[in-house]
C-alpha cells in the first residue's frame, strides 16, 4: 500500500507522518482500514498498533479530519 502511494522509504514516512501517509494510501486508489492508520503509526513511535488504536485514537482522526479539511478548501 505504502509503495502505490509513493512512500518508499522509513525516512519518507516519517517526513509524512501517520496521517498524511495513510491520506496518500487513500489517494493512490487504495481502501485502508484505520488499523493501517494505528500501525502506522505504531512504526513511527515504537508502540504496539493496538496500543495506539486506545490511546491515540482521538488524536489521530482530528488530524485526518484536519487533513482532509485542509485540503479542500481553495488556495488564495
Amino acid at each position: 500500500m505504502l509503495r502505490s502511494a509513493g512512500i518508499r522509504s522509513a525516512a519518507h514516512l516519517r517526513r509524512l507522518g501517520s496521517a498524511r501517509a495513510f491520506l496518500k494510501v487513500e489517494a493512490a486508489g487504495q481502501r485502508p482500514s484505520l488499523n493501517l492508520l494505528w500501525a502506522l503509526e505504531g512504526a513511527l513511535t515504537s508502540v504496539p498498533w493496538r496500543v495506539v488504536a486506545r490511546s491515540e485514537r482521538t488524536r489521530l482522526l482530528f488530524e485526518l479530519d484536519d487533513l482532509k479539511t485542509l485540503s479542500k478548501q481553495p488556495r488564495a
